[in-house]
């Protein structure tokens, strides 16, 4: 009898066991590990790993403490890039087969198979709308069909997924129904002005999900043809306006993705734009200190502010000059470079700055060495007697190289008599274009 009540009171931890994420990863030969972790509106948590097998399968199980909500692969590195969500309703098992030729197909998991489902024929439908446009068509009579299959498709998809998680993604994809004919210059203005509409930005499943990222990216960078920035600053506004209210952690963490995609685009006008107008006060108020002083930094680092001051010596008749950079006035043009003995990149374009050098009058090379020591750095530097050499240990850890924002080597500033930043060039036949 005791091992009957011990069996008994074991069968709900037994049950709450079964479930599990199984996948098949092909050619295995890519893939190692899967790792699974639990999404949340401000990060992911880790759950478990499990090693793939030579047919490049693996199992993880959830047990009790595994909650519904949304849940993260990642099956390489760098993991923000190659990774997945899938639901997880407590309810059933999840299985997958992924390849980067065929991608991610859920084969087990109703919640799951549903949602991808919706996502293949909301596809179709839109595909079919774009080559109505495409092909300028006046059929009013196709067009109007062609808009009820997009009405009918999703109605009958938030019918199937009532009661399950899913169903809060179909709601939020809901897409813009024309009750008429339009062009498609009407369309495409009402597609983008009603994008968000169905959007709830506090919802905690969309905020764990890649949905609210895709989502917004799409919607400012992805559906105007006119991509000037004053278009760019009302959507960004725009944005703002549809969150409304509240929402401080998720608002911090889209506008921060939509300031990165700025500054990777090289357009630091938009990028301290969404600095000045939102991000920054976001960052004091979820006390991101980090994210702050980036923002702070990229921004006076932008053509047209004055370049940070360091110290500095140089060799002048034969005696050590020890002055600083916005005390140096001996030509019209600095060039500040950031550069390593050790970076290969570097070593290839030292030379091509030296023979710049050689031909242009009135320009000075203050090279600043990013080392861990002085020993291989003294070497190199005794081929570049023209430079102004500072030598920058910490490498990384560099209060000038902190200044600058540095990235990367090497990093070129194009400085004007006064110190004021002219170019950010990327490398030498760069330079040569802006010098010209």
């Amino acid at each position: 009898m005791k091992k009957l009540v011990l069996l008994l009171a074991l069968i709900p931890s037994f049950i709450a066991a079964q479930h599990s994420i199984d996948g098949i990863f092909t050619p295995a030969k890519d893939y190692s590990y899967a790792f699974l972790y639990h999404a949340t509106p401000t990060g992911s948590d880790y759950i478990n790993r499990a090693q793939l097998g030579e047919d490049g399968s693996f199992s993880i199980p959830f047990d009790s403490t595994s909650t519904p909500g949304i849940y993260k692969i990642v099956y390489a590195l760098p993991p923000e890039d190659n990774n997945f969500d899938f639901i997880y309703n407590g309810k059933e098992s999840v299985s997958f087969t992924f390849s980067l030729e065929k991608g991610l197909e859920f084969t087990g998991s109703n919640e799951n198979k549903l949602w991808a489902s919706y996502i293949k024929s909301m596809d179709m439908v839109n595909r079919t709308i774009s080559n109505f446009y495409a092909q300028e068509s006046t059929d009013k009579k196709a067009y109007i069909e062609i808009i009820k299959t997009l009405s009918d498709t999703q109605k009958a998809y938030e019918e199937s997924s009532k009661g399950t998680l899913a169903s809060v993604f179909v709601k939020a994809n809901s897409p813009y129904v024309p009750k008429e004919f339009e062009d498609l210059s009407t369309y495409s203005k009402n597609l983008k002005s009603t994008y968000l509409e169905h959007v709830d930005f506090s919802n905690p499943l969309l905020q764990s999900s890649d949905f609210l990222v895709d989502r917004v990216l799409a919607y400012v960078f992805g559906m105007s043809a006119n991509t000037n920035n004053d278009v760019y600053k009302k959507d960004v506004d725009g944005l703002m306006t549809r969150i409304g209210e509240g929402n401080i952690e998720i608002k911090t963490i889209l506008f921060e993705m939509i300031w990165r995609r700025f500054k990777g685009m090289e357009n630091p006008e938009l990028a301290n734009y969404v600095t000045d107008k939102h991000l920054l006060k976001l960052t004091e108020l979820t006390n991101y200190d980090a994210l702050k002083e980036q923002l702070v930094i990229y921004k006076n680092n932008a053509v047209g502010n004055k370049a940070s001051n360091f110290d500095l010596a140089f060799t002048k008749n034969g005696e050590t000059v020890m002055t600083t950079l916005h005390d140096l006035d001996i030509t019209d043009q600095y060039l500040v470079i950031f550069w390593s003995s050790t970076c290969g990149h570097c070593l290839e374009e030292l030379p091509k700055i030296k023979d710049i050098l050689a031909e242009k009058k009135g320009l000075t090379v203050i090279a600043i060495g990013l080392e861990d020591d002085a020993v291989n750095w003294q070497k190199m530097i005794v081929d570049y007697q023209d430079f102004i050499h500072v030598l920058g240990l910490g490498k990384w850890d560099n209060p000038t190289s902190d200044a600058y924002g540095i990235e990367s080597t090497p990093s070129f500033f194009l400085l004007g008599k006064d110190k004021n930043i002219i170019a950010k060039p990327y490398d030498a036949e760069a330079l040569k274009a802006v010098l010209k």
